[in-house]
């Protein structure tokens, strides 16, 4: 259904929530003299989010009350720049939990507390309205605004800590990558409105359907659109801002950088491939149209990406930078999903997205805590974390380290059980292969921080870690799923399923 603006605003519910909080935040900090509240109302406001995206789509809803406050159903929202579907749906609620999570890390985080809290929190909420948007974007203007949106408060909160030289070089960096992936990216989409005459998906789907679009334009565009949606899920070659990033941003921020902005990357891509410049075959696949066969680049994109990033992390001793470039070899075993081109890929996709959101935020976390109690990280800092009071963090850290190798029985093993079998049963055997091989790359490192926090005795510089209820309960809620879905996943590999649904009428 196309409905009109006015419609448009009871589907819009997670974001409309999460503006609310984000003002009453802002206006919170203005007039209040106490700042410790700020914090709770960001929960909140995530938590009522996360509900009213669930309300969407799932069937349940009708019998609740959020059915009566909110839309349900699918269609065209604000003139067909937004849409609302399974798939879009999935992002939201990936996206509400990994902000839920971040402003939970930020309470208990030393590097936020009592800092310009106010802008901190308001800045959060802010940056996930504008991944929601993400991935609801059902057109390139759309696509582009709001992934601006979300570059712009991810360049403040890259540099938050305004005293911190290492956090200003970082924005600085963060800043101008950006600027330079954004600009081309731009100049991308006006190929393609020059060649299709629209900037909606749909409408450039006909296009290239009806074979009026010159190829060669269409090449052009995409490969320039493309290096904006690369930069944001910092894939080869557009990942040299990660690194430094990742490293002088406070811990929370690139806990948030590396779970929700490269999920909100990794929708966006999704959405204008997929539904946007191709089309369905028979069997659950699907076909380019436009004369192009952008798999084939793509595949050289996704190996390049996890073996660079595999290869670089070897040899950092910072645990922030080391989980940097693991980010990025990560962005290439999730691109393996998009390479198959088929509904099966696409889903397995989606699942790694969830159980990498686990670990990743999950192996951060132990990282502020090491950090909080002793200012350090480096992997030497976790020289005997097991023995000197660390023991439920250091078991986590090697849960959250051995479930990102690919180790069974745990979440990221499963993850990418489903990605390798898409990628076999499509008969890319050389990028099983490569991911095969990376993995075992990426074991070595997650062992070597692994074995320092339990096989090497404390020299009794390192300090006594003290783990908090407050970052305890988060951590637990982090380790347990990771644990559970490596034995009992259909739930979660079910609703992926469910969500490889575009709506197109």
């Amino acid at each position: 259904m196309n409905l009109s603006n006015l419609e448009s605003i009871a589907y819009s519910g997670p974001e409309l929530i999460l503006m609310g909080a984000a003002m009453l935040i802002f206006l919170a900090d203005l007039v209040v003299r106490s700042k410790e509240h700020l914090g709770s109302i960001a929960l909140f406001g995530c938590a009522f989010a996360l509900l009213a995206a669930v309300g969407l789509r799932m069937p349940f809803s009708e019998k609740w009350l959020i059915h009566g406050l909110f839309g349900w159903g699918e269609g065209w929202l604000y003139s067909r720049m937004v849409v609302v579907d399974d798939f879009a749906v999935f992002f939201k609620i990936i996206f509400c939990l990994a902000a839920f999570a971040t402003i939970w890390m930020s309470l208990g985080s030393n590097e936020v507390r009592g800092v310009n809290e106010g802008e901190y929190y308001g800045l959060v909420l802010a940056s996930t309205v504008g991944m929601l948007y993400m991935a609801s974007a059902a057109n390139l203007l759309m696509a582009y605004l709001s992934l601006e949106f979300v570059s712009l408060t991810s360049y403040v909160l890259t540099g938050y800590l305004r005293h911190n030289r290492r956090s200003g070089e970082a924005a600085l960096k963060y800043l101008i990558y950006g600027g330079v992936a954004s600009g081309t990216m731009i100049y991308g989409m006006s190929w393609i409105y020059g060649a299709a005459g629209s900037l909606d998906y749909a409408y450039i789907n006909a296009a290239l359907a009806q074979g009026t679009v010159n190829p060669l334009a269409i090449f052009i565009a995409v490969l320039l659109i493309l290096a904006g949606f690369g930069y944001k899920i910092a894939s080869v070659p557009f990942h040299m801002w990660a690194p430094d990033v990742y490293t002088g941003a406070p811990i929370p921020v690139t806990a948030f950088l590396s779970v929700g902005s490269k999920a909100a990357g990794f929708a966006i891509l999704i959405r204008l491939f997929y539904p946007g410049l191709s089309q369905t075959v028979a069997g659950g696949g699907w076909q380019f149209l436009g004369g192009v066969e952008w798999p084939q680049l793509m595949l050289v994109v996704c190996m390049v990406t996890m073996t660079l990033g595999n290869f670089a992390a070897l040899n950092q001793q910072n645990v922030k930078r080391l989980l940097a470039y693991s980010s990025i070899a990560h962005a290439g075993y999730t691109l393996m999903g998009f390479v198959v081109l088929n509904d099966e890929g696409l889903r397995a996709m989606l699942f790694y997205l969830v159980t990498y959101y686990l670990m990743n935020l999950g192996a951060f976390l132990v990282v502020m805590v090491v950090v909080n109690s002793t200012g350090r990280e480096d992997i030497e800092g976790f020289r005997g974390l097991a023995w000197r009071g660390g023991a439920v963090p250091a078991v986590a850290m090697a849960i959250f380290l051995f479930s990102l190798a690919g180790l069974p029985p745990l979440a990221g093993f499963i993850g990418k059980f489903y990605l390798f079998a898409a990628v076999v049963k499509a008969q890319f055997y050389m990028l099983a292969l490569v991911g095969l091989a990376n993995s075992l790359v990426a074991f070595y490192y997650y062992a070597r921080i692994v074995r320092t926090m339990f096989l090497d005795m404390p020299d009794g510089t390192e300090g006594v870690v003290t783990l908090d209820a407050h970052n305890a309960c988060l951590l637990y809620f982090l380790a347990l799923p990771t644990i559970v879905l490596g034995v009992y996943w259909a739930p979660v590999i079910d609703l992926a399923d469910r969500s490889v649904h575009f709506f197109v009428g």
